[in-house]
């Protein structure tokens, strides 16, 4: 009996998460938002460190990957140049805000155009095109894109910084 209540349990908290993170259509702000900062895309010479952003080949052709190679989705519910992420509570513990320590984030081979927002904490979000960017927590290792087509509301990046929606779901490596 006390299985079955754990089993229910972990069954009610996961389908809260997943109806956080794809539940409901988008919305605009209601209440003026700051005003994104905006600057063209860097193709920097930097040290890989010191890259926010790079580019990287996978199944669904040329991606855009954080510092460490993970990849990076926009969420289908955010409002492009709101200053704001849609992506709140359960959702962002699933999907990280890809953030950055500088107000001009710097990338390699990424062409949309690079920026931030305020996150709720303080930090600073990266934007591309003016959307929010994220990481999928389920991604463990640099290459996965076990996020593409979650929901049918997030979706890879491309380095133009459009959103890749055709590449199928469940993909591994580069």
């Amino acid at each position: 009996m006390r299985s079955r209540f754990s089993t229910g349990l972990a069954i009610v908290a996961l389908g809260a998460i997943l109806t956080a993170c794809g539940g409901g259509p988008a919305t605009a702000p209601t209440t003026a938002a700051p005003a994104p900062t905006t600057a063209p895309a860097a193709t920097t010479t930097a040290p890989a460190a010191a890259v926010d952003l790079k580019t990287a080949s996978a199944a669904a052709g040329q991606i855009v990957v954080d510092r460490e190679g993970k990849s990076i989705y926009f969420f289908t519910k955010d409002v492009k140049d709101s200053g704001k992420s849609a992506c709140e509570g359960p959702c962002i513990a699933l999907w990280p805000a890809v953030t950055t320590t500088s107000d001009t984030p710097t990338a390699e081979g990424v062409t949309g155009t690079l920026g931030t927002i305020p996150t709720a904490d303080g930090k600073k979000h990266v934007t591309i095109n003016g959307l929010p960017v994220y990481t999928y927590s389920l991604d463990t290792a640099a290459g996965d894109t076990k996020g593409q087509g979650f929901n049918e509301v997030w979706y890879l990046v491309s380095p133009a910084g459009e959103m890749i929606k055709g590449a199928a779901t469940g993909n591994t490596g580069y």
